[in-house]
């Protein structure tokens, strides 16, 4: 499907791109061909239409007689400006009071109200950058982490859109020749090369391949990772989560079952995100309360990421941990990392029982010891393998893209297949015209109103 230009290009829009509250300064961006004309009516200082772009001005915004701001504004001339339009960016100081005025005023003036994400929606229309680089812009204002960041600013660079550009070249001058035999059906002659088809697609295949398994890794940088703290009581669950926090964030006492309800917080362990839950502890009790905390508990196991089952060292045998971690009932796949607390007090014995125990981190929460062990081992965890942590490896974040990547590997399946059984040049093509329009849709090549709308109403007015 071509793409097509849902709004209207013709009008000039304003927002407040700056957040909403009272502060030092507030900054309102209109784009459109009349930003300049508009501006100029309202702004005492140098006469705007007569001035260069990326130049800034100052001077006061004022409605008849009445002066509401002293503004600095900046000024964009198109296609050299974020939307690839005239842009005129005014600083006014931060009262809500006055950025109302402004922006009432500039609407009776004729300029409209943007919609959700319109400004990044135009840049995308006029081509300066791919739907995938567009929706990179959103996830780089949302990034809370170094990771997320890094992410989000190479995808943001075109990185992902490059790659995808080389698979899609490389598919349509194949796509192209199959296309010819069929103008030529009747000829019965093959102008593409079967055998090196076959090699491109299982090339490309395993690009795709690649680039599917990064999801899991690009949607842990992305969201975070929902740790679950789980274990008997006074395992020291909420000592340990206070420790990784670095903070006493819950209450530690020695009375067993203090912990009733879920407690969360957030840490970043080098550029990932990991929000731990601390639970409840796990075991059978006549407390009405206390159960409540242990059936949400349960619940909150069922839904996490990523699992750390803490135990006591001087009270938990091998045989014992091992038949509590299966008593969990986790979902298939979940990944479990067994923590033994109370390094500091547990006996020789004890000790050796857990040293080569798979999969099992031994710590004391209530000194530190052992932590700076347990956070690289959530992170190896979390991470798989063949992460580039220099950013040099395309990693997918994005649900969108995941689910058109593997629409776009079983289209190539199907071509393999079809390829090995001798099928007929005219379901060949149309296999593959089918994986060539899954990755447009990532960049936009391929397009259509419902999913731009879907996309940029996830923004912010202001962008």
């Amino acid at each position: 499907m071509a793409l097509a230009l849902p709004v209207s290009l013709t009008d000039t829009i304003i927002a407040l791109s700056t957040p909403p509250g009272a502060g030092a300064i507030a900054l309102i961006r209109l784009s459109g061909p009349d930003a300049v004309r508009l501006t100029d009516e309202v702004f005492a200082g140098k006469r705007l239409r007569d001035q260069p772009g990326h130049t800034l001005h100052y001077g006061t915004v004022r409605d008849g007689a009445r002066i509401l701001d002293e503004v600095v504004v900046s000024l964009f001339r198109g296609p050299h400006s974020y939307t690839r339009e005239d842009v005129v960016e005014i600083s006014t100081h931060g009262s809500d009071y006055i950025v109302q005025e402004v922006m009432a005023l500039l609407t009776r003036r004729g300029a409209r109200l943007a919609e959700a994400g319109e400004f990044t929606k135009r840049a995308f229309l006029h081509g300066a950058f791919d739907l995938a680089q567009a929706e990179a812009v959103a996830d780089l204002i949302a990034a809370d982490s170094a990771l997320s960041h890094q992410v989000a600013l190479q995808q943001m660079r075109g990185g992902f859109s490059q790659e995808l550009k080389d698979l899609r070249g490389r598919l349509v001058q194949f796509a192209a020749l199959l296309e010819l035999e069929l103008d030529f059906g009747e000829e019965d002659v093959e102008f593409a090369d079967r055998t090196g088809l076959v090699q491109l697609l299982q090339e490309v295949q395993q690009l795709v391949r690649r680039l599917l398994r990064s999801f899991e890794l690009g949607n842990v940088i992305k969201n975070g990772v929902t740790t679950v703290i789980a274990g008997r009581p006074n395992a020291g669950k909420s000592t340990l989560l206070n420790a990784l926090l670095n903070e006493e964030r819950a209450i530690v006492s020695e009375v067993a079952g203090t912990t009733r309800d879920l407690i969360e917080d957030e840490v970043s362990i080098d550029g990932i995100r990991f929000r731990f839950v601390d639970t409840a502890g796990l075991r059978d009790t006549t407390d009405v309360v206390e159960s409540i905390g242990v059936e949400r508990t349960r619940k909150r196991v069922q839904q996490a990421a990523l699992v750390v089952y803490l135990f006591d060292i001087t009270a938990t045998t091998p045989a014992q941990l091992e038949a509590e971690v299966q008593a969990l009932a986790l979902p298939a796949g979940t990944p479990v990392l067994a923590v033994g607390n109370k390094l500091d007090v547990a006996s020789d014995p004890e000790l050796l029982a857990f040293q080569h125990y798979p999969d099992t981190v031994l710590i004391a929460a209530s000194r530190g010891d052992g932590l700076d062990e347990l956070r690289e081992t959530l992170l190896a965890k979390v991470r798989g393998e063949g992460l580039d942590r220099t950013g040099a490896s395309t990693i997918v974040t994005n649900l969108r893209h995941a689910q058109s990547l593997e629409q776009a590997a079983q289209h190539l399946d199907a071509v393999l297949t079809g390829l090995s059984i001798g099928a007929g040049t005219e379901l060949l093509a149309a296999d593959l015209r089918h994986a060539l329009a899954a990755l447009g849709q990532i960049t936009g090549e391929i397009s259509n109103d419902d999913l731009l709308t879907s996309i940029f109403t996830q923004f912010c007015i202001g962008k």
